[in-house]
């Protein structure tokens, strides 16, 4: 349920921006003699023309909505433009219009003419430009996409694909205190075509009956110059005018660098920018000062405010008879108290008053990754696995799995791009009974930490479903169908600074390489595995080797860098237990040159291994050829000092390595544990930190 949240005592500029039709303006730049034509995007399902997702203005000057199929739009249409979504694993793949608002983008302004794009002109004109001889587009100086244009004058806030919150009120008060309007030789015309809420509108009456379009439009931006320049204003209306000519300036420059529009809505609070925001597009502003709220919220819908559009926005229009947000004014905060309790009645009170204060928060990031899948009709699934004569992707784990894969990417994209970890696995399901009965109760959501890897992925959203499928069904035995599969990987955090590449484990260097990828530090695996894999060590331990045999191996796959992705780690440990499994080398030799334990050279103190920094050093000729793989020259050297702590191996680990190595480590392990038993009378100093004994 919503919570009321007391507005700051300082005024505050908040803008909400609004991407223009956004999915239409991905494929419009991508086949640019689609701009100015009716367009709209279509689900993949071929069904009556697919389902649109997305229509361009152009389109809907013809009647069509996004409620229509692509047949139906064609009907009321017959020049649009369908574009089929890009199709993944048998669904919507929806991540070229999920990275278009936060890519990096070549300053195209250096090379586009931009004209004005108004309300009116949906047409922009291209100039074509060539690459010169011998400069890639690699080579090109970046600049910002989307996200990161608007996040240049103050707190960003993602909040969906297209749309996203400011706040503005710092650099507000810094143009306010510096250049106020009033002071300004000359404003920008796209801030002088804003709307003004309740000021706009009065122009606009008394210039009804004008001639002259043209004449309309200066007279219009003059009014618009007045209200912008009040030296008479108060301090709120001053701070807004400042944040209109902010994002009009913001809206532009995300035009000329990424060729899309965009619309905003400015006010003082989250509430109020958003509704503004799609009272004028495409590729406009609203302005809501303090003065007209209670107008624009005296006819507003009441399903049409957010977090109004279900159960709640239903009790009120069915139980007190609210239709609009102006009607909820008839009621006292201590009435709707009585009936919604004392949050929600406090919130209910305060929205009709348009007070809100959420701030935005300052995250350029979505703060969860999610995808799904749905299955209407007679397409419900009604099995857990493929049956016999039944078809292979009509069941629930195949569509799991298709949908754990997606994630799997997409949130190990978020972690060697973003270095960001997620730690909760959900997931949602839709399901009825074949027999009617309980038809109201839904199918419940579960959630575990997540795990990262695609199988470790699929097998806990198989255990999520089967528990929820068993509490769903409340041990009864009826058939069931899911209409719709979720899954989706929150609480997101941040890795933690001062965790290393994985090659700070080992002592050796990385020279050059031939391999090409793009390398990404992955230390952040370290610490995932601390906190989300089952099989784990703690993050505390540490150790230096320097075993040659990893460094060889690393100038395969690394890079000069000395930073290795987890694909690359994956080939040269492949590699390394190859050698192991055809006896050129123990899987020892991964932390030291040799496989005694305990030797002369180290100190086995309790259950923590503490080898000597001064140890001998060995060297061992390797010409091993076979499945493609030869290595010669291999050094195994012993220099540095290590720890960690036997105990905190998971015994599960070894089960997953091969059964070659299984016994081996096993031996290790126990006589690592047994070599130095605690003796009766030592001191409590020794639980602190290592003594070497003589």
């Amino acid at each position: 349920m919503p919570i009321a949240r007391p507005e700051p005592q300082n005024a505050r500029v908040i803008a909400h921006v609004d991407m223009d039709c956004f999915y239409v303006q991905v494929e419009q730049r991508k086949q640019p003699e689609l701009r100015g034509l009716p367009t709209a995007v279509v689900q993949y399902n071929s069904w009556k023309g697919g389902g649109l997702i997305a229509v361009s203005y152009e389109a809907r000057k013809y009647g069509v909505k996004r409620s229509m199929r692509g047949d139906e739009a064609k009907n009321v249409c017959p020049t649009i433009q369908l574009v089929q979504v890009p199709v993944s694993r048998g669904k919507a793949d929806l991540n070229v219009y999920r990275d278009a608002g936060s890519e990096r983008v070549f300053p195209l302004s250096s090379y586009l003419d931009f004209p004005r794009v108004g309300p009116d002109n949906l047409q922009v004109t291209y100039l074509h430009f060539q690459i010169e001889e011998g400069l890639t587009w690699a080579a090109k100086p970046t600049l910002p996409g989307v996200i990161f244009i608007l996040a240049t004058k103050g707190r960003c806030e993602r909040a969906s694909i297209d749309e996203v919150y400011l706040d503005l009120t710092d650099a507000a008060e810094q143009m306010l205190s510096e250049t106020p309007p009033e002071k300004l030789e000359a404003i920008d015309e796209e801030a002088l075509r804003s709307h003004v809420l309740g000021f706009s509108e009065d122009f606009e009456v008394a210039n009804c009956c004008s001639s002259s379009s043209v004449e309309d439009s200066r007279g219009q931006e003059e009014h618009v110059r007045q209200w912008l320049c009040r030296s008479d204003a108060d301090h709120q209306d001053k701070l807004l005018a400042c944040g209109a000519i902010i994002v009009a300036q913001l809206r532009m420059e995300v035009l000329k660098e990424t060729m899309f529009t965009c619309s905003a809505g400015i006010s003082h609070n989250k509430m109020l920018a958003k509704l503004a925001s799609g009272m004028h597009k495409p590729a406009q502003q609203t302005i809501v000062p303090s003065s007209s709220v209670k107008e624009l919220l005296a006819s507003f819908p009441i399903k049409k405010m957010k977090q109004l559009g279900g159960k709640l926005g239903t009790s009120l229009q069915c139980d007190l008879g609210v239709s609009t947000v102006g009607d909820l004014l008839r009621f006292t905060e201590e009435k709707l108290q009585e009936h919604y309790g004392i949050r929600t009645g406090t919130w209910l009170w305060n929205i009709a008053r348009g007070i809100n204060g959420d701030e935005v928060q300052g995250r350029l990031l979505p703060k969860s990754h999610g995808c799904g899948k749905t299955f209407p009709g007679p397409q419900a699934l009604r099995t857990i696995t493929s049956v016999r004569f039944a078809t292979l992707n009509f069941n629930v784990e195949h569509w799991l799995n298709e949908l754990c894969e997606e994630l799997s990417e997409r949130i190990q994209h978020d972690l060697e791009k973003n270095r960001r970890v997620a730690h909760t696995l959900t997931l949602h399901a839709r399901a009825f009974k074949v027999d009617g009965l309980h038809t109201n109760k839904k199918f419940p959501s579960k959630s575990c930490p997540l795990r990262y890897g695609t199988a470790k992925i699929q097998e806990d959203a198989r255990k999520l479903f089967d528990f929820g499928l068993r509490e769903y069904l409340s041990l009864q035995n009826t058939g069931w169908g899911v209409t719709s599969i979720a899954i989706s990987a929150s609480k997101i955090l941040a890795v933690p600074s001062g965790t290393s590449s994985i090659l700070k484990f080992f002592n050796g260097s990385c020279p050059s390489s031939t391999f090409s990828k793009e390398l990404t530090d992955v230390s952040a695996e370290d610490h995932l595995s601390k906190e989300t894999a089952d099989a784990s060590v703690e993050d505390s331990l540490s150790f230096s080797t320097s075993a040659s045999v990893v460094s060889s191996l690393v100038r395969e796959h690394g890079a000069n860098s000395g930073i290795l992705t987890l694909e690359s780690f994956s080939m040269w440990m492949q590699e390394f237990l190859q050698l192991v499994l055809h006896g050129k080398h123990s899987i020892m030799d991964f932390f030291r040159g040799s496989n005694s334990f305990c030797s002369s050279s180290q100190v086995c103190d309790g259950n923590e291994i503490y080898p000597g920094a001064n140890g001998t050093e060995s060297e061992k000729q390797l010409n091993y050829k076979g499945d493609g793989y030869q290595s010669s020259h291999i050094d195994i050297q012993q220099s540095a000092t290590w720890r960690f702590n036997v105990d905190d191996v998971d015994a599960s680990v070894v089960d997953e390595l091969p059964p070659e190595i299984q016994q081996e480590i096993r031996e290790w392990l126990h006589s690592s544990k047994h070599a130095n038993t605690v003796k009766r009378g030592s001191t409590i100093d020794r639980y602190f930190s290592p003594v070497k004994r003589s």
